[in-house]
């Protein structure tokens, strides 16, 4: 169950109140198509982890293992062509998610051409105008308020489209945001600003670096709407999606959307993720993991076996693979590629 901020907004004259969501009811194909998207993230995160530990992939890399419910269920939601997507630099996950090629997101982490921005980008800065996808962004917090003018973008031209704008509970600290929620709801401007709260901001804890710990009730003071979902629930998180889009393609302005999540691994590659203890991460993944949580739903409710379901893992593990190797095959960047996409010219 979702829990939302007690205050309500006065749109055109009357109060309103963001509804309260409905845990999702999927058709059996949906249910599948979901558990298949969140299996692909875990296993590409997983090969990212394995590509990097031998060398493959430089820089930083930070993995979406564990997080996977949220992108899968709100991207669900959007209308691809249409709106947009950006986030921070936890973003494998948001491009598979998005609808990007495997292949050229594990290109574009082993640097190589055929990447998805050339191998220039990296783990941490893929990109993707046809996909409606913004990025990627390193700078924490940096991404807020490119959302906010990807929305202002959808509002001007009258398209229709929302900004889903995606950012951790780290970067919830930044000056910037605030700044951003302010615009946002000045201009009721067309944008979800997602928090990702998986708990750690690089290795503290959320309740010793929020005074107000409850991120979904970080807009009231800027007269935003606020939702906390179960973001290790895909259902849970397909529901809130349907509310939040509803809201704000109706023209009430922005919502926000605390997403109550966990990474498994550290903050970066580099980290060793000494601030926790081996038991809660083993309780969390045994008791919340979003994808045991549905393959126990969709066997119950008999959509499909667990050999049915193993063998969707087994596809899956290959498309990985297959996309591991595409990028060690792939060849690296010419030199002239250092010039090529650093200047927009409009005329």
């Amino acid at each position: 169950m979702a829990r939302k901020a007690a205050r309500t907004k006065e749109v055109e004259g009357r109060f309103d109140a963001v509804p309260e969501p409905v845990r999702h009811s999927p058709s059996p194909q949906e249910y599948l198509d979901f558990y298949r998207m969140m299996l692909l993230i875990r296993r590409f995160e997983e090969k990212a982890g394995q590509l990097y530990g031998m060398g493959l992939i430089g820089g930083f890399c930070h993995l979406y293992i564990g997080q996977e419910a949220v992108v899968t269920g709100l991207q669900a939601a959007i209308t691809p062509g249409r709106d947009s997507v950006v986030t921070g630099y936890r973003d494998h996950g948001h491009m598979l998610a998005n609808g990007i090629d495997p292949r050229v997101v594990m290109a574009e982490l082993t640097g190589r051409a055929a990447g998805i921005s050339r191998g220039k980008g990296g783990s941490m800065h893929m990109f993707s105008v046809e996909k409606g996808f913004f990025g990627g962004h390193g700078i924490v917090g940096a991404q807020v308020p490119i959302g906010a003018g990807l929305a202002f973008a959808h509002k001007y031209r009258g398209d229709g489209g929302v900004a889903l704008t995606y950012f951790g509970d780290g970067a919830a600290n930044q000056g910037q945001v605030y700044e951003t929620f302010n615009m946002a709801e000045l201009w009721k401007l067309p944008v979800v600003f997602v928090i990702e709260n998986n708990q750690y901001a690089m290795g503290t804890s959320v309740n010793r670096a929020s005074a107000e710990d409850q991120l979904y009730r970080r807009g009231e003071s800027f007269r935003i709407e606020g939702l906390q979902v179960d973001g290790m629930d895909v259902l849970e998180v397909r529901g809130a999606a349907t509310v939040a889009l509803d809201w704000v393609r109706s023209g009430k302005g922005p919502i926000l959307l605390e997403m109550k999540t966990y990474r498994y691994r550290g903050h970066s590659m580099s980290d060793p993720a000494k601030y926790r203890t081996r038991d809660e991460v083993q309780h969390v993944r045994e008791q919340q993991d979003p994808i045991d949580r549905a393959q126990r739903e969709i066997v119950a409710q008999g959509i499909a076996t667990e050999d049915e379901l193993k063998a969707i893992d087994r596809a899956v593990r290959a498309e990985v693979a297959e996309a591991a190797d595409f990028a060690e095959q792939a060849p690296e960047p010419e030199l002239s590629e250092l010039v090529t996409d650093v200047l927009a010219e409009t005329y």
